[in-house]
Formats: structure tokens, sequence, C-alpha cells
């Protein structure tokens, strides 16, 4: 019963509303219609919000979880990943940046799971916080994609972009080098 009470507690349930927007917001990503693409930007930025506010509720409020360790990152890759997918599937961001980005989180993801077998953890980074940041400064505007008082949108979320790819490289980059001792065999 008590790990049922974990699994349900506010911050996991935050991290499961984060998953369960995810095929909200490709589904409304289908149609690249003023409307659909500005609630499924409104749901997005609902759902990247909630990822400050589990850790911050789980941390507080002594709810640390095993299910909420694991599931929380992952909610953020997924809900990440699916967005930029459905944004280069209409042509409104570049695919090879988001094979980058993508590429990225599978490699740090992958050394985390060999460092986890070798009895240590890798706690996301600075670096690894401000990436996160930049993707999703980049994800709001270009989901909303059209202008909106004469602001040009998909400016502003490309410029983001760029920020992101760098410092996702930069990130991605200073986990290895920082745990290159742990790959080898």
């Amino acid at each position: 019963m008590e790990e049922k009470e974990n699994m349900l507690n506010s911050p996991n349930r935050l991290t499961l509303f984060r998953v369960a927007a995810i095929p909200v917001i490709v589904i409304l990503l289908l149609f690249t219609g003023r409307f659909p693409t500005f609630i499924a930007a409104v749901l997005f930025s609902v759902a990247a919000i909630t990822d400050y506010f589990d850790g911050f509720y789980a941390r507080r409020r002594g709810l640390v979880s095993t299910f909420g360790t694991v599931m929380d990152p992952v909610a953020d890759k997924l809900l990440v990943s699916s967005s930029f997918i459905m944004l280069a599937s209409h042509g409104w961001v570049p695919a090879w940046m988001v094979c980058v980005i993508i590429g990225r989180e599978l490699a740090v993801n992958g050394l985390r799971n060999i460092v986890a077998k070798k009895g240590k953890d890798i706690s996301a980074s600075h670096l690894g916080k401000f990436k996160t940041g930049f993707q999703i400064a980049a994800i709001i505007p270009l989901l909303f994609h059209y202008s909106y008082f004469g602001i040009n949108m998909a400016a502003i979320g490309n410029f983001f972009l760029w920020g992101a790819l760098v410092l996702t490289l930069w990130s991605g980059t200073d986990y290895f080098v920082r745990f290159r001792k742990m790959l080898r065999i």
C-alpha cells in the first residue's frame, strides 16, 4: 500500500499529468491551424511548468519516491522529444537539429545507466538544466508558430532553438568528459 501511496502523491501526479499531456499535444499538432497550435502551446507550457513544481514539492514535502526519481526525467524527455518531432514533421524546425537533440538525450541516458550500474548517480548538472530551459523556451513559441500581436513567434523560437542546440552539445560533451573514466572497460 505504501508504494501505491508514493506513486499517487502530488509530485507524481504532476509527472503523470505531463505524460498524459503528450498524446493530446501530438494530436493537436496533427493540425496546423492557429487554434490547435495555440492550444498545444498552452498545454505544453502548463506541462513544462509542472516539471519545476513536481521536484520542488517532492523535496520540500519529503515526498521523493523511486517512481518520481525515475519517471520525472522520462516524462521531460518524452514531452520535449515528441514536441520537437511534431515540429519537425511540419518543417517548422530542421529535422537534423531534432536528431541531434534527441540523440544527445539517448546518449546521456545510456551514460546514466552505465554509471548507475557502477554504483554512481549522474544528477542533472546546471548546464543540463539550462539546456532544458532553452529547449522549452524554443518549443513554446515554435508551437505558437503564427505571429501574435505582430510578434514573429517562429523567429523567437528559432533564436532559442540555436541556443538549445549549443547547450545540448555542450552539456552532453560535459557529461561524457566528466564520466569518461567510468566508460573504460
